[in-house]
């Protein structure tokens, strides 16, 4: 018998016992009359204890236990003299009377501790003795857990859990696909899903009413902290619904989730448009943990969200940056007056940073003695600034920051500035979610390097019934205010969750492809199974996607979805413990008909 409990189960309960214990070294201590072993397993630690006096060779043989080694030990639990409360196991210990290595190993090549010295390349190469790290331990026993309670509420809900393939046909809207070549078809090519979405809606079509899968999607993108080639979807999709049904459903999933795995109570969420979160916080996805909402002082559109008119408390007066700009708008940083010039300098420093693009930033002090000062002080009177302050609903003590320019950059720009603040001012309290759902986003795009426009969210989602009869239109700007029967789940500045009510019906759809610039021949030859689908009676439907990793990252106050995910791929879109992608054999490369030849860098 290898173990008669695991590492984290012993207690004072469990004193007199005759137990076996089984796992890894994680540390060792000889004191000379005594040597002490901290054993490890997924469960817990529990101290091991070698008497020199009693059992010499044992003594011995503890010594010579390195970091890792793997090992069984047979004994009695007893109380431990220096308890350790910081340990499930800290009350009792083990006074071993048997001793049986099973596998000795190398120096690990970094320390296995909650804190440890190896850098991301390194615990990626060795990702089996990162995995046996209690915080990665812990991230992948939370994402098992939110994976089980998923299963069990949509199932509660009449959900059905299907397989759709991973080997489908390539299509190039959205993101660059994985591509597989077919040995059996010469020169043609399968692809891995982004998404199983047309096999959802025809699942619809097929009378299953309600899917859902935990599904592995695939994007060849660049990567970041909350991005992977590979990741997994809740994926669902619902026959016979509005979207207020969809967004009852899930937004049920989501607070069910939180109760069970964390134990938190979540109100009601929250909804706004689109159009309102870019023109209140210049973002799709805000973080409503803080306010800092944007203040404008100059509009040259209309802005339905503060007040409804337009506005221009900044031109002429001579300065040339505000005089020529279509937007003027600040944030107001609660008892950020005292920062000194040096932090406001960082601050311009970092709004002009390539990745964000602002040319320059204006601030206002509100004095905690009630006067004014600002770096635009020889273009406008202190009683003009204030003007700007108490539009910002300004306290003495506080700080005006302010940005300028196109307003669609403008309000991008300001959105970065305004998380910034939130971090540097500590408005971001570990624990805190904030839902909200963001409803009605644009139906397309346009894209002016290709001179087109594309699907925001993807070519299957339906126009709002309102806007239907505009898709006939030339008028590229009555076709850019089309509106989508789309939605997100935003959590904490993240979009965990996104999804639609989808058009059901051919024409309608043939009339989406066109706007998207498809040909009759190219909607036919991409997705003519769908649309041929849609001639056998197809159900209104609409469905949610959630992604999975990032969930689980941002349930635990995370940005990188790395940690969730057992073996992860870096930034390079490499797997560092396998080496993967490789090279394969010429022999491999004739069978599916590809050239040998590496492509010219």
């Amino acid at each position: 018998m290898y173990r008669t409990h695991t590492c984290g189960a012993l207690r004072m309960s469990h004193v007199g016992q005759e137990v076996t214990l089984s796992g890894w070294v994680q540390t060792s201590r000889d004191f000379g009359a005594l040597t002490f072993v901290d054993l490890r397993d997924r469960y817990g630690i529990t101290q091991l204890v070698f008497d020199q006096d009693s059992r010499p060779e044992l003594s011995a043989q503890a010594r010579a236990l390195g970091r890792e080694f793997v090992i069984t030990a047979k004994g009695k639990v007893r109380e431990r003299i220096n308890k350790n409360p910081n340990r499930a196991t800290g009350d009792i210990e083990i006074e071993v009377q048997e001793l049986q290595v099973l596998n000795a190993s190398k120096v690990p090549p970094f320390t296995i501790e909650d804190d440890t010295d190896g850098g991301d390349d390194l615990r990626m190469k060795y990702r089996y003795l990162d995995l046996r790290r209690t915080p990665v331990q812990r991230n992948l026993l939370f994402r098992s857990q939110l994976a089980i309670e998923t299963r069990k509420y949509l199932a509660g809900e009449h959900f059905v859990e299907v397989e759709t393939p991973v080997l489908i046909k390539s299509t190039p809207e959205g993101a660059r696909d994985f591509v597989v070549p077919s040995r059996m078809n010469a020169g043609q090519f399968y692809a891995l899903p982004q998404s199983p979405q047309t096999f959802k809606q025809i699942l619809m079509v097929a009378g299953m009413d309600r899917y859902f899968q935990l599904v592995k999607c695939f994007r060849d993108e660049d990567l970041r902290a909350d991005r992977q080639p590979e990741f997994t979807q809740i994926d669902c999709e619902m026959a016979f619904v509005t979207r207020e049904d969809v967004l009852h459903t899930f937004e049920g999933l989501t607070k069910y989730l939180f109760k069970t795995v964390l134990g938190i109570e979540l109100s009601d969420f929250p909804r706004m448009s689109y159009d309102e979160a870019m023109q209140r916080y210049g973002s799709d996805k805000p973080d409503l943990r803080f306010g800092m909402e944007f203040v404008p002082l100059k509009t040259t559109v209309d802005d339905p969200f503060h007040g409804g008119e337009l506005v221009d408390f900044t031109s002429g007066k001579g300065f040339p940056v505000f005089d020529g700009a279509a937007l003027v708008a600040g944030i107001c940083a609660s008892g950020a007056a005292s920062y000194s010039r040096k932090q406001i300098d960082e601050l311009t420093d970092y709004v002009k940073r390539p990745q964000i693009g602002a040319k320059g930033l204006v601030y206002v002090r509100y004095e905690a003695d009630g006067s004014v000062k600002s770096s635009v002080d020889k273009f406008y009177t202190p009683e003009e600034l204030k003007i700007w302050l108490e539009r910002a609903g300004a306290q003495p003590g506080d700080l005006l920051l302010v940005l300028a320019g196109e307003a669609e950059k403008t309000r991008k720009q300001l959105n970065e500035l305004r998380l910034e603040m939130g971090r540097r001012l500590n408005l971001i309290q570990p624990g805190d979610f904030k839902p909200l759902w963001v409803v009605d986003f644009p139906l397309l795009e346009w894209d002016e390097d290709t001179e087109r426009f594309y699907a925001m969210h993807h070519p299957f989602t339906s126009p709002k019934p309102e806007d239907i009869a505009k898709m006939t239109s030339a008028d590229h700007a009555v076709l850019k205010g089309m509106r989508a029967d789309a939605y997100d789940l935003v959590l904490n500045g993240s979009e965990i969750g996104g999804g639609s009510i989808r058009i059901h019906d051919r024409d309608l759809q043939m009339k989406n492809f066109r706007l998207l610039g498809f040909t009759p021949e190219q909607a036919e030859y991409q997705f003519g199974f769908l649309m041929g689908a849609f001639e056998y009676g197809a159900p209104p439907h609409g469905g949610i996607a959630f992604g999975f990793d990032r969930l689980c990252a941002v349930m635990n106050g995370q940005s990188s979805i790395r940690d969730f995910i057992a073996f992860p791929k870096n930034n390079q879109g490499r797997d560092m413990m396998i080496d993967a992608p490789s090279e394969i054999a010429k022999e491999q490369l004739d069978e599916l008909f590809l050239s040998s030849h590496p492509p010219k860098k």
